[in-house]
């Protein structure tokens, strides 16, 4: 296919695809599970979930994900260690090439949407080689209702072949797996890998490019709203505690990982949610436990040989073991999925120093700085040659799914903040009284208790202090929570060990801020020592 082709020549070879494959259309999850099980992809755990493996790659894989650099992206996409740059001729002889690889299979599709604000919502098609990815998809993404489903037009198709391999010296990949994303051809190709996550990340990466040039700032983060209205945004990378804390029985959950903030309030992007499963418990987690029934995907985790009960503490494969469920599946979750301008605006971090507050109140500078920073910590166990904690630095919360510059999403926040009075808060959700292996994880129960403290205004009348070493206001008392579980240095037997390790995080955040071109006020939100 040259490179002269166009969309309309893209969309025929497609159409010409699914006209001479036996393909299934917008089966619903009984059918697409009989589907899976009947072709050996997958098995039913006793609580109803289809269980799947992904094999070699049991995450995402983001040194395979690419952009076509083309008219469209060569001047807008902040090119780099994240976004990387796909040639468009080799675009469209890879396209070539895994059509022809798709050629005669059995095939399924489903017609979906992303937003569920009409007003900015992507229409979507996805064909894919297995069916338990349908069903993903289908649990994920917003299923269109059966009076729209007839005048559904897919604005972009995500094609999906796992166990397509690619060439790297032929096709221009850096590996087998790839996911490459054209924006002129609309068009995301998928190879190489079974990892599901793959296909709702790229389609958050296309509404992350496409939505801002309509004043939609674009997000990584839940949301859920209170009895009155009371809209709550959690902004934090995976396993910071997004999903969990936007589950909360005393609130109504809008989404759990990406949303729109326009105009006009908050919406979700997807219709599922996609929750990690590792060590999950009906007692700390309820809403997502009663989640996992028939209709919805668990990845990777192991199952009883026998009674196919799932082994939630199994890491055996991998941490990253995952379940995808319909949002609905949530008991009073928002559907549709929309909210009014949010209040609240939650920072979470997983600090596995046990340096930083349970809490602490950001002031718009603050706010900024922080959601440029995008910090969290990796801690030993977790990622091949991880030995001890180590500062992951992700940009807004969500670099690897940003394909415009930083700036661009950090100025609608900053827009969007001042425009609403909302209030920002920093969580950590990590380790308290000293760093991984010394300290505790910090109770989910009082993270709770804490976060709906300040989402109900319960911390506006209480006294606050400013500890030195980020410059950080933080509570002195929280209604359900013991005092010394709000004093991070004081919960550490040996305070000049506390002092040292804050000094050193600190120096790691200023490090890391020195490639941000900001004005001062907000460089100098920063900690301390960047002084």
């Amino acid at each position: 296919m040259s490179q002269t082709t166009t969309i309309l020549d893209t969309a025929a070879v497609l159409d010409t695809l699914l006209k001479s494959n036996k393909v299934h259309r917008n089966l619903r999850s009984g059918p697409l599970v009989e589907h899976s099980i009947h072709r050996e992809e997958g098995m039913l755990a006793d609580n109803g979930a289809l269980v799947a493996y992904t094999g070699k790659f049991t995450g995402r894989t983001p040194k395979d994900k690419f952009t076509v650099k083309d008219s469209i992206t060569a001047e807008k996409v902040n090119w780099g260690d994240i976004n990387f740059a796909f040639d468009p001729e080799k675009f469209d002889a890879l396209f070539e090439r895994v059509v022809e690889f798709l050629r005669g299979r059995e095939l399924y599709v489903q017609d979906l949407y992303a937003g569920a604000d009409p007003q900015y919502r992507l229409p979507i098609r996805v064909i894919n080689q297995y069916a338990w990815h349908n069903l993903f998809v289908r649990a994920l993404f917003i299923r269109p209702t059966a009076e729209e489903l007839p005048n559904h037009r897919p604005e972009f198709t995500i094609v999906s072949a796992p166990e397509f391999q690619a060439d790297p010296a032929r096709d221009g990949t850096r590996s087998e797996a790839f996911i490459v994303v054209s924006f002129t051809r609309k068009i995301i190709l998928i190879g190489g890998t079974k990892y599901a996550g793959e296909m709702k990340k790229s389609i958050f990466g296309i509404m992350n490019f496409l939505l801002p040039d309509r004043n939609v700032f674009p997000m990584h983060c839940s949301a859920n709203v209170g009895k009155h209205g009371d809209t709550a945004l959690f902004f934090g990378l995976s396993g910071t505690g997004k999903t969990t804390l936007s589950a909360d029985p005393e609130r109504l959950l809008i989404g759990d990982d990406e949303h729109g903030w326009s105009p006009d309030g908050i919406f979700n992007f997807e219709g599922g949610c996609y929750a990690k499963c590792i060590k999950l418990s009906k007692e700390n987690e309820p809403q997502i436990w009663n989640a996992i029934r028939f209709g919805s995907v668990l990845e990777n985790v192991t199952l009883d040989p026998i009674t196919h009960t799932p082994d939630y503490n199994d890491d055996s494969r991998t941490e990253n073991t995952r379940c995808a469920y319909p949002v609905d599946y949530i008991e009073g979750a928002v559907i549709p999925g929309v909210g009014t301008h949010p209040k609240t605006v939650i920072f979470l971090t997983a600090d596995a120093f046990g340096v930083l507050p349970p809490i602490s109140k950001l002031n718009p500078e603050q706010a900024m700085y922080h959601f440029l920073s995008g910090y969290t910590a990796k801690v030993a166990g977790t990622e091949a040659g991880v030995k001890e904690p180590q500062p992951n630095f992700s940009t807004c919360f969500g670099s690897p799914f940003l394909p415009l510059r930083p700036k661009v999403y950090a100025e609608m926040l900053g827009r969007r903040l001042q425009e609403h009075g909302a209030q920002c808060w920093l969580v950590n959700t990590g380790w308290f009284g000293g760093p991984y292996g010394v300290g505790a994880r910090m109770k989910l129960a009082y993270t709770r208790t804490m976060v709906s403290a300040a989402i109900a205004g319960e911390l506006k009348n209480v006294q606050f202090t400013v500890e030195p070493s980020f410059g950080l206001t933080i509570p002195k008392s929280c209604p359900g929570v013991p005092q010394e579980f709000l004093d991070a240095r004081g919960a550490w037997k040996d305070k000049a060990a506390y002092d040292k390790a804050a000094a050193d995080l600190a120096a790691r955040f200023a490090k890391n801020f020195e490639r941000f071109q900001v004005p001062e006020n907000i460089r100098a939100a920063g900690p301390k020592a960047q002084k």
